[in-house]
């Protein structure tokens, strides 16, 4: 059987499956592991990115595909005889987005764990994606931030929102408790084999620094199983609280918009606002989870507020500010922009990649990459209303490297003038609204 029909046979089982959750959603999945074969997991091995990280082990997708029939026959027959355990995870540290110096951990899984994370990812991906309810986007197949974005601006546009509570939950993936998560998927998976290997999964040490720890929480931040994982504790401890309890309990209309572990609520009345957030600290308390108190707030974002006294507060979300502002006829409406913060994050970005790489390269070289950082930030920045912030990051972004291309040498060699008839030969990416929010 050649690749293309394995594919599609492992896609029409996984639909199979997704089928019977989306018409029983209490309906619960007592044999899995037979869709962990030779067939599912050669596609898996076709399906990964042969350029990642490697794990502790060493081996890359094309040493592991030397002989990958003989090394997926073995890996099968340890899977069903319960002697496959997943390898060390090597944690690495990378730097934290919007805090200098700070960091955030990403564990890099050996290439044969890789492959038996992405079966067991497709697997739940299949029950859970039917049950998952509107109000997440992160991580989902066929949604994106933009989609959260865009639904957002539009609920606070067609709707009256007094408050919004801007939800940050402190190390989300760091502190997943694995029983409790394992408890979760109880409620829908009866297979024991399965269940089992995900217990291992977790049981991994992780390895840095050449010290080995084992923790009872977290999931790993780059493991290909950790989105899926999450979105499911999620799901469980904050959407269907929202959805089933939080709404029916308060006087006006309540909406969560969540992407992974980035949360915003939008509150009709402030009373209601109040409680919820009184009760959304025991709620996440209930399942080991911290709400980052210094980061997590209340914001008036009312229109009529805004109408009267033309001033609102504002927030952050997915790298955008969201503000009141007016439209060309005058009438008062939400808009986004690039925020602050993150601006001047990947602004400091630009600067040290470019002091480092600025002798690395011929110009023109150097140059192209440039731009294909530039066009990266305009599509994603590049929505309704921002079309000045990611200008106004485009005007700085290329005043930084004209700063690093005069620095090559200790005699300055470049004017402005020569610079800006560079640009003109070689122009940089224009600004452009690639996502639409109305």
């Amino acid at each position: 059987m050649g690749t293309s029909d394995s594919q599609i046979t492992t896609e029409t089982k996984l639909k199979r499956i997704a089928w019977l959750s989306a018409r029983d959603k209490d309906k619960k999945f007592s044999n899995l592991m037979h869709h962990i074969n030779e067939e599912s997991l050669k596609v898996c091995y076709y399906e990964l990115d042969g350029k990642k990280a490697l794990g502790v082990d060493g081996i890359t997708k094309a040493e592991y595909g030397e002989n990958l029939d003989e090394n997926i026959k073995e890996l099968v027959i340890k899977l069903k005889s319960m002697s496959y355990r997943p390898g060390n995870i090597r944690e690495v540290k990378i730097p934290k987005e919007g805090k200098a110096g700070a960091t955030r951990p990403l564990g890099i899984s050996n290439f044969e764990d890789k492959l038996v994370q992405k079966m067991i990812s497709k697997i739940l991906e299949s029950i859970y994606e039917p049950i998952f309810l509107d109000c997440s986007y992160g991580f989902r197949p066929g949604r994106g931030c933009h989609d959260a974005v865009r639904v957002l601006r539009q609920h606070l546009f067609g709707h009256e929102v007094a408050t919004i509570i801007d939800v940050d939950l402190e190390n989300y993936f760091g502190t997943i408790d694995h029983k409790m998560m394992v408890d979760i998927l109880q409620e829908k998976i009866g297979d024991k084999k399965f269940l089992r290997y995900i217990v291992r999964m977790f049981k991994a040490g992780y390895l840095s620094n050449g010290e080995l720890r084992v923790s009872e929480e977290g999931v790993a931040q780059g493991s290909i199983c950790s989105p899926i994982l999450s979105n499911i504790f999620a799901h469980e401890v904050l959407d269907r609280w929202v959805e089933e309890i939080v709404k029916k309990h308060c006087r006006g209309k309540i909406e969560l918009f969540r992407y992974c572990d980035d949360a915003v609520l939008c509150c009709q009345y402030e009373t209601d606002a109040e409680r919820v957030r009184e009760a959304l600290g025991k709620r996440l308390a209930k399942y080991k989870l911290k709400i980052n108190e210094d980061k997590t707030k209340m914001v008036k974002f009312s229109k009529s507020g805004y109408e009267q006294e033309n001033k609102s507060g504002t927030f952050d979300y997915l790298g955008f500010t969201y503000y009141w502002g007016r439209s060309r006829q005058g009438a008062a409406i939400p808009k986004v922009k690039s925020s602050g913060k993150r601006l001047r994050s990947k602004l400091k970005r630009v600067n040290e990649w470019a002091k480092m790489f600025r002798n690395k390269h011929l110009t023109l070289n150097l140059w192209e990459l440039f731009c294909r950082k530039i066009e990266g930030h305009i599509r994603y920045f590049g929505v309704s209303f921002n079309i000045a912030g990611v200008k106004q990051f485009i005007h700085r972004a290329t005043r930084i490297m004209f700063k690093w291309l005069n620095r090559r040498s200790q005699k300055k060699s470049l004017t402005w003038e020569k610079f800006a008839m560079f640009m003109q030969r070689h122009p940089l990416p224009k600004a452009k609204i690639w996502h639409p929010l109305w």
